[in-house]
């Protein structure tokens, strides 16, 4: 994430959520990413150290663990930039400029000076940063996805240019023989399925052969799976969008939930600063007086109680409000009680490090270094794929 500082309830149903679930499952790296903060607000250094331990302290109250997840800071890792300035030497720049987000942002910060090399390349800068670990996916929301994809391409692209050993394409065709007939001639099928059409059932078959064929080495499997796909040897790993659960919450005048708009609630905002909020929030505009009916699907709250209620009390809202039989005070007490009783603990774990700054700082150092091993490791391939190994 961006360090924005203190996080909303916005950024928690949005992604922060998933993280802390995520955690339990997968080996999780999860980083402020301060560089790409810079890429469109380059000029606001005065904050950027507050911003990022607030962040911070907020993903650990939400239920991030330093000993189950590695936390750590983008710019602490110059291994980043490096790989950024390597892959950035291969990657065409039709590729970065078709990007979606590279439109809309221009078209919607019009206030600021986005002709910058590091604004157009920030999609790169986030493969960097995904491809330095070898992920194996990519927590997004179906919006994101772009960015994933232009991270496979850039793995794909790189492992082509540097992945291929000398007379690769000979090696490879002697190693399809040890596989043995039939399994040769499956594979062959597969393989001009897959490059033909882009079949993706048949790359799925041809892997799974390749898998359980007892006659190939490691290596041999590595060097089939490259010849398959049209690439070589994997130095880099192509990444899958992990698809997860995004709830989106409207801010407190119906927009998109944002600091910047006034309109968030915090994550760790006082109980009485949530109830002042929540009960001055808009509603159904048709709704003048309390005997006016109303529809829920109108009203901004009713997103809340989407995230917050349980059935009963959804029920209880759409009766209520379509025969005027509550007023819109009394259906926002539930979403603010449900509020409230979220962020209490959140609160109680946040104090811990509000108290002892220091604690966030060791937490970040540790994760960092942990960051650096495998960071540090995968540059080495790089660098010796490259031929900057000397």
């Amino acid at each position: 994430m961006r360090p924005t500082g203190e996080l909303h309830l916005g950024h928690y149903h949005g992604a922060l959520k998933n993280w802390v679930r995520l955690q339990a499952d997968y080996e999780c790296f999860y980083f402020v990413a301060d560089w790409h903060a810079l890429t469109t607000h380059y000029e606001d250094r005065e904050v950027i150290e507050k911003n990022v331990y607030d962040m911070v302290i907020d993903w650990l109250a939400a239920g991030l663990d330093p000993e189950r997840a590695t936390i750590f800071i983008q710019s602490r890792l110059p291994e980043h930039a490096e790989l950024f300035t390597l892959l950035s030497m291969g990657t065409p720049l039709g590729w970065l400029e078709r990007m979606p987000t590279y439109k809309d942002q221009i078209e919607r910060l019009k206030d600021r000076d986005l002709a910058t090399y590091g604004f157009l390349g920030y999609p790169l800068l986030q493969a960097a940063d995904i491809l330095i670990y070898r992920a194996a996916f990519v927590p997004v929301g179906e919006d994101q996805s772009s960015h994933v994809e232009i991270t496979r391409e850039v793995a794909r692209r790189f492992n082509h240019l540097y992945g291929r050993e000398p007379n690769f394409e000979a090696l490879a065709e002697a190693t399809v023989k040890k596989m043995g007939k039939s399994d040769a001639k499956t594979f062959e099928a597969a393989r001009k399925a897959f490059r033909q059409d882009g079949d993706e059932s048949a790359h799925t078959a041809a892997l799974a052969l390749i898998e359980k064929n007892a006659a190939l080495s490691a290596a041999d499997r590595e060097r089939l799976t490259g010849y398959f796909r049209g690439t070589g040897r994997s130095i880099l790993t192509e990444p899958q969008a992990l698809h997860t659960e995004v709830k989106k919450l409207p801010g407190l005048d119906g927009a998109k939930m944002s600091k910047s708009y006034g309109n968030a609630i915090a994550m760790r905002d006082e109980p009485k600063v949530v109830e002042q909020k929540v009960r001055r929030m808009q509603t159904d505009p048709k709704r003048v007086r309390r005997t006016d009916p109303g529809n829920p699907e109108d009203c901004p709250v009713w997103q809340f109680h989407l995230v917050y209620s349980d059935q009963p009390t959804r029920d209880w809202v759409v009766k209520g409000c379509t025969t005027a039989g509550i007023g819109c005070l009394e259906c926002k007490q539930p979403v603010i009680d449900a509020i409230q009783r979220e962020q209490q603990p959140w609160r109680e774990r946040a104090e811990q490090y509000l108290s002892n700054p220091k604690q966030v700082h060791w937490i970040v150092e540790v994760g960092t270094e942990r960051a650096r091993t495998i960071a540090r490791q995968t540059m080495r391939d790089v660098r010796t794929a490259m031929g900057l190994a000397y």
